[in-house]
């Protein structure tokens, strides 16, 4: 039982680091894309409105560039707390409802994923120009009637922005595999699930 769904586990995390720390993992997903938070987002379109959005558009895509770059880094710490598991958490998960494993993964991991994601997130924002380009929005912004509350922790947005990505897409990987046969790519999956 612990073996399948250690299996089960380990393909969902898998797909869900591969699909979201790729290029354009974020960026082009509607499910996942980080977009600018609160008076940005307001001051994008009302940028958009008069043509002028290039460089908080450009800020919103070095966003979703520095969160698909910290992707990577949720492989092996999924892999740690899947190597963790009891089997009281393994019974609790299969028992559990269709999100178990996922919200497994939220109490064993965000924290370890937001102290390995977090440099990579500032080193992308800073390597990419986006924390000049948040200065130089915000500056922009401010001459804006909505401008004035530019003021945000985009490394802290970024990251929490992130996390819920990878959860989102884990939930999803977790209900495929419980409900869909095809989706059990291993003989222990198929045996501990019924396939």
């Amino acid at each position: 039982m612990v073996g399948g769904l250690k299996d089960a586990l380990k393909v969902g995390t898998e797909r869900t680091t591969g699909r979201l720390g790729k290029p354009d993992g974020y960026l082009k997903d509607k499910d996942v894309h980080i977009p600018l938070p609160g008076a940005l987002g307001q001051v994008q379109q009302a940028l958009k409105l008069a043509g002028a959005s290039a460089l908080v558009d450009d800020l919103e895509t070095r966003m979703n560039r520095a969160a698909e770059a910290a992707a990577p880094k949720a492989a092996g710490i999924f892999g740690t707390a899947i190597g963790n598991m009891s089997i009281g958490d393994a019974r609790s998960i299969l028992n559990g409802p269709k999100d178990a494993a996922t919200q497994y993964f939220k109490r064993e991991t965000t924290k370890p994923l937001s102290d390995a994601m977090k440099p990579v997130v500032e080193r992308s924002l800073s390597d990419v120009g986006a924390v000049g380009s948040l200065k130089s929005v915000s500056d922009k912004a401010s001459s804006l009637p909505l401008g004035s509350a530019v003021n945000l922790d985009m490394t802290s947005y970024v990251l929490e922005q992130a996390l819920a990505g990878l959860f989102f897409y884990l939930a999803k990987e977790e209900a495929a595999i419980r409900d869909n046969p095809a989706q059990r790519s291993t003989e222990l999956l198929k045996k501990v699930f019924g396939g």
